[in-house]
């Protein structure tokens, strides 16, 4: 079974984490979901502005209304699974003495919401010349 196929399981079945390692320190255990909740309360403000921009820009051309709601909508949807898989892997490499995994997701969060952002920004100051 691949890694990615074992860590697959562990996102429904939790509790079989337990079976690697060794429980390490509570704390760092607390800490992880900390950051699993943060990941998720922004996966959905992502998901909140997507329906924002939908539901609230009417006068925006169609098609740049709906690709920038889409852009937020993915973007929170990626961010709520990379959420789940990002504890898994953290939890597995605590029990087991590893060094926690690294991820470019963040790097690639951020570029898709400053690219958004910047569209706003853009549809923001061309709506008021207009």
């Amino acid at each position: 079974m691949t890694d990615f196929v074992r860590s697959l399981r562990l996102w429904l079945a939790p509790q079989r984490v337990g079976d690697e390692g060794q429980t390490p320190d509570y704390r760092f255990s607390l800490a992880n979901e900390r950051t699993f909740l943060a990941w998720i309360r922004t996966a959905l403000a992502l998901v909140g502005g997507g329906f924002a921009v939908d539901q609230f820009l009417p006068d925006l051309r169609w098609g740049v209304r709906v690709g920038l709601a889409v852009a937020l909508l993915a973007a929170g949807a990626l961010c709520a699974l990379r959420a789940v898989n990002h504890w898994v892997r953290c939890e597995r490499a605590m029990r087991r003495g590893e060094d926690l995994p690294v991820s470019r997701f963040p790097a690639l969060l951020s570029l898709v919401v400053g690219l958004v952002a910047v569209a706003m920004l853009v549809v923001v100051v061309l709506g008021r010349a207009g």
